[in-house]
């Protein structure tokens, strides 16, 4: 039996009847269904076996068999294979017929498998069978009209024999090939492939099978073939011959190549969150494999995240190119380069299917081609240039708003866009579109998140005196997210600062709305002058309670859980002492004016929001000029490197003395951080100040009420040294509260101390830690009216603990800066 696997409609073949010997399918000839049954059984198969066909029609094929299959015709079926060989069949009347069957597989209409069934030699009687007639032409219609490209070869591989679609595959005559190697007629070496194919088929004795995927010298483009080569042999098993049968397989091969293009779709488009690099990626898919260039021009709306309009777009439309691939190294065929906008007329392709929503395909064999797709003169040369014949533009939308445009064009490739190229191409910008949508919604959550984090952030760092700064502030890459690093300079009383590094864990909005509180927080206890592991312990219970309030339980345990850590330190220009005290935090790194550096071994306190354990703080005494370099832990650790190596990192970086902190900070991050940092990066390098000793007055005062009118004539003299006599009055009356209320409410020691720095500071110390309380004098009362004045002659005022008592002060604008 052999298969006709081109055969339109092979239930055209007669049931039964006798057409006569002049029909090609008078042939014997039979369809199988994929599970084995009779489907089809022609006129010259009741000939050859004797059953009319509704004898076998139905009924399994098997049973028409005398003797079991050879074992390469089980194994091709198994594969769906096509396969020639000889087998005995039962004739109706008893006896054995051996015939040599030619067995394809073959799909029908609805798609299932069929298998068509052909012989290719005349039938032997055994035992009273009915053979079929030696004179009849059978076999050499089966193989001058088969549909397969047929030939057969001795054992030499000399040709013997070709039918009419072989020799139009080769642009020959057969008496150009019949005698003669294939190789002689036609040399290369995809020639010599083909005759080592059959050579190897001589030696193994087995049938094979290929497909390859070129153009031979009758066809004008390339095609893919399947080629199947097998042996011929006698009734007694001799090999006589080698069968070449080649089927042109181009629209299989091509259904399965776009099948294959969609299924890599899902892991090579969408693999970041970047919009620039997802159209990238759609570019690249496409090229060389549907398109000689692809181009992807996207609205700008898209590129910073905001909504574009929904659509559709008409007019003149503006677009910018953000990717591009061409089969030529550096896209000559682009006229617009990405990053640059490019307008698009109305009568544009690209336009034109904007408007519509549908793709829209022009081929050269449109007159107005030139025209509609090249509204400037380079666009023009360059579609003459590079023989571009056929553009497909196709809408990029998702969620029901327009993206922008995906341009697929075809030169160096002969053939133009068909209908299934077009709907590859739209099934493709269809799920680049997807991920294309999904990196602009993150553009815009992420800038929304940058912003937010940035406005919770110092804008401008505040001036003081106690030391000299210079910050940075680097957030995480793209597909990481924004996180809540955050550092902060806050002016204390006495012409003291804090300096403030923290990071809250995890990233996204929540963290930069947890790291916007815990800011405001650290602030807040500022204020109130709380020493470093204080402040530490109260910021700790904060976050302790914000993991555990009501709005915990409102999201995801991962949102809801609060977890930070935070570095806070005290610098006091006076005496240059500096307090600091860490939970969870790296430690600083401390610069010397030597330019040695060294990490400063801090208590280790735990994380914020752990609660239980106390906080220790640690005080030194600092040179002027030291270097103070508090940083998060995003700079020194990272996928890329270890804690260690981050930290040998720094240390060399801040070895170097550079003629300025922003160039230090600049520094730091270009020697220890990667090029796409993990996490985001917060940096505050300070250099530390001094306040010389005449620009501070102090005096230890008795607690009696008779030194308080010497100790303004103290202050007033201070005052007229430092050329400040008009603030003398003011000062005198401060004064005159502030040790009054020492004296009568608290107690020895006591001392006042005058500090001129941006600001006049006045401090008076005493031995209670009671603080006093701004209230309200009423109309008859005796007292009460001190810090009321107090508060209303100077800026500001208030009081601080200190080790053995409390401090009160009040701070007034210079008379030069009033």
């Amino acid at each position: 039996m052999v298969v006709r696997a081109a055969m339109d409609d092979y239930t055209n073949i007669p049931p039964d009847g006798d057409e006569g010997f002049g029909s090609a399918i008078d042939t014997a000839t039979a369809v199988i269904d994929g599970r084995g049954s009779v489907l089809v059984w022609s006129a010259g198969a009741r000939r050859l076996l004797g059953y009319a066909p509704g004898d076998v029609t139905g009924r399994p094929a098997a049973t028409l068999l005398a003797s079991d299959l050879p074992e390469p015709a089980r194994r091709c079926l198994a594969e769906r294979k096509a396969w020639n060989g000889r087998v005995s069949l039962r004739h109706s009347d008893g006896g054995r017929v051996d015939v040599e069957l030619l067995a394809h597989p073959s799909r029908g209409g609805d798609g299932s498998l069929r298998w068509i069934l052909v012989t290719l030699t005349e039938g032997t009687a055994l035992a009273g069978m009915h053979p079929m007639q030696p004179e009849a032409p059978f076999m050499d219609w089966a193989f001058t009209q088969s549909p397969f490209a047929l030939a057969i070869h001795d054992t030499d591989l000399l040709c013997l024999r070709v039918n009419d679609r072989m020799c139009q595959m080769f642009g020959l005559t057969e008496d150009e090939l019949r005698g003669r190697h294939l190789t002689a007629v036609l040399p290369g070496p995809q020639y010599d492939a083909l005759e080592r194919f059959m050579r190897q088929v001589l030696e193994e004795g087995e049938p094979a099978h290929r497909e390859t995927y070129r153009r031979v010298p009758g066809e004008t483009r390339e095609r893919a073939w399947s080629v199947s080569v097998s042996l011929l042999k006698d009734q007694a098993g001799r090999t006589q011959a080698v069968w070449i049968g080649v089927l042109d397989i181009t629209e299989q091969y091509a259904a399965r190549q776009r099948l294959t293009l969609l299924n890599e779709v899902g892991t090579h488009i969408g693999t970041t969150l970047d919009v620039t690099r997802t159209a990238q990626e759609l570019a690249g898919m496409v090229v060389p494999r549907l398109a000689d260039l692809a181009v992807v021009d996207l609205l700008d709306a898209v590129l910073s995240g905001d909504e574009p309009p929904p659509g559709p777009l008409t007019g003149t439309i503006a677009l910018r190119r953000v990717a591009h691939q061409s089969i030529f190294e550096g896209v000559p065929e682009a006229v617009i380069k990405p990053g640059d906008i490019d307008v698009h007329p109305e009568s544009f392709p690209s336009a034109r299917c904007l408007a519509t929503g549908q793709s829209v395909l022009t081929r050269m064999d449109d007159p107005t081609f030139i025209s509609s797709t090249g509204h400037n003169p380079a666009r023009a040369a360059t579609i003459r240039k590079f023989g571009i014949h056929s553009i497909l533009s196709v809408p990029i939308r998702a969620r029901g708003v327009t993206l922008g445009v995906a341009v697929f064009l075809r030169g160096q490739r002969p053939e133009p866009f068909e209908p299934d190229d077009v709907l590859l191409a739209e099934e493709l910008t269809a799920r680049a579109a997807l991920s294309l949508d999904n990196a602009r919604r993150y553009t815009h959550e992420r800038t929304t998140a940058l912003a937010l984090q940035r406005s919770l952030l110092p804008q401008t760092l505040p001036r003081q005196s106690a030391v000299e700064v210079a910050s940075r502030y680097l957030p995480a890459s793209a597909h990481v997210g924004v996180g809540g690093d955050w550092f902060d300079v806050i002016p204390l009383s006495g012409a003291r600062v804090a300096l403030v590094v923290g990071d809250v864990v995890g990233h996204g909005i929540h963290a930069s709305a947890t790291m916007g509180r815990l800011r405001t927080a650290v602030r807040t206890l500022a204020d109130v002058d709380l020493p470093p592991d204080e402040l530490l312990t109260r910021l700790d219970d904060l976050v302790s309670r914000l993991s555990a309030g009501p709005d915990a339980n409102d999201g995801d345990d991962a949102e809801s859980d609060v977890g930070a850590i935070c570095l806070y330190a005290v610098y006091d220009p006076v005496s240059r002492r500096c307090s600091l005290a860490r939970a969870g935090h790296p430690m600083p790194a401390l610069v010397t004016p030597d330019g040695a550096v060294t990490f400063l071994d801090l208590p280790a306190g735990p994380p914020l929001g752990l609660g239980g354990l106390p906080y220790e703080s640690t005080e030194i005494e600092l040179p002027a000029g030291s270097i103070l370099a508090l940083y998060t832990d995003g700079l020194i650790e990272s996928r890329h490197q270890d804690i260690d190596l981050g930290l040998e990192r720094l240390r060399h970086a801040l070895a170097h003395r550079k003629p300025s902190l922003e160039t230090t900070c600049d520094n730091v991050l270009k020697a220890v951080l990667p090029e796409r940092p993990a996490d985001d990066v917060a940096l505050l390098v300070a250099r530390t100040h001094a306040l010389d000793s005449d620009r501070v007055a102090t005096w230890d005062l008795p607690a009696d009420p008779a030194i308080v009118a010497d100790a303004r004539r103290q202050v007033a003299a201070r005052l007229a040294g430092w050329g400040l006599d008009d603030a003398a009055f003011v000062t005198g009356l401060v004064v005159s509260e502030l040790v009054t209320n020492a004296i009568r409410h608290a107690g020895s020691p006591i001392q006042l101390r005058l500090i001129r720095d941006r600001t006049l500071i006045c401090e008076v110390s005493d031995g209670s830690s009671t603080a006093p309380h701004l209230r309200r004098a009423r109309a008859f009362d005796e007292g009460g009216r001190g810090l009321l004045l107090v508060s209303q002659l100077t800026q500001r005022w208030g009081t601080r603990q200190t080790p053995h008592g409390k401090t009160i002060w009040a701070e007034q604008a210079l008379p030069g800066d009033r």
